[in-house]
């Protein structure tokens, strides 16, 4: 069925067709859209028209181009957050009603790598705690984690724990607490480490947070590495004009 034409731009009104169809269920997550020259007569609209359609469309996540393969509808994200709070992933899992868990892979102590010395302020002689862990959501598996923390901030013993909260463990002795977080976020593709791990298609980008957690006297504590199935997660930050 052709678009109705009204005062705005054919391509905006392309994308609002295409935006229902989406969620009318007439194209679903993953499947691969009609041909170029099938959409365009469908919607009664020159290929020019469309392809702007397309873009933007693209540009907004509601489709993703693969070359040589065809035009595919998104996975709409099924986790959602701002990140001007330091919201936890299990937090995040519960309020889109599913059930949070953790895979520990492992835990380990090392030497002060170089850039854990840069990191940390720390002495080349001094140890580093490690950790390994998935992120699952009604045990499907949705971020990687990799978390640094210098030992010495760790409680004795932390290493023998099957399951702990890094915050909670970070804070129990009392002189840490962790005040605020520097977030940098690297979208990327196929991860040959992450991908497997996370279960993703080759085709399904990830988003990389890394994160550098400081306590109230502004000291570095704990560096986290976490890679998000980007179909399963969005983040937003709300910007306030000065």
């Amino acid at each position: 069925m052709t678009i109705k034409s009204d005062h705005r731009a054919l391509y905006l009104q392309v994308i609002d067709r295409m935006k229902q169809d989406i969620a009318s269920g007439v194209y679903k997550e993953k499947e691969k859209l009609p041909s170029e020259f099938e959409l365009s007569k469908s919607l009664g609209v020159s290929r020019a028209t469309l392809r702007e359609a397309l873009r933007l469309l693209e540009e907004d996540n509601v489709i993703v181009r693969r070359h040589g393969v065809g035009t595919f509808v998104n996975s709409k994200p099924v986790f959602s957050s701002g990140i001007e709070e330091l919201t936890s992933v299990s937090d995040m899992i519960r309020q889109a009603g599913m059930e949070p868990g953790v895979v520990y892979l492992s835990t380990s102590e090392s030497i002060c790598s170089e850039e854990d010395v840069n990191r940390f302020h720390c002495n080349p002689d001094d140890t580093v705690i490690s950790i390994e862990r998935v992120r699952t959501a009604n045990g499907e598996p949705v971020v990687y984690c990799i978390d640094k923390v210098p030992s010495v901030y760790m409680p004795e013993g932390f290493l023998g724990r099957k399951e702990s909260s890094i915050f909670s463990a970070l804070e129990e002795s009392g002189d840490i607490r962790i005040s605020y977080a520097v977030t940098f976020i690297d979208p990327t593709g196929y991860h040959e480490e992450a991908s497997p791990i996370l279960e993703c298609d080759p085709e399904t980008a990830l988003l990389v947070l890394k994160q550098h957690h400081y306590d109230e006297n502004d000291r570095l504590v704990l560096y986290s590495k976490n890679y998000f199935r980007a179909d399963k997660f969005s983040f937003h930050v709300v910007r306030k004009r000065l």
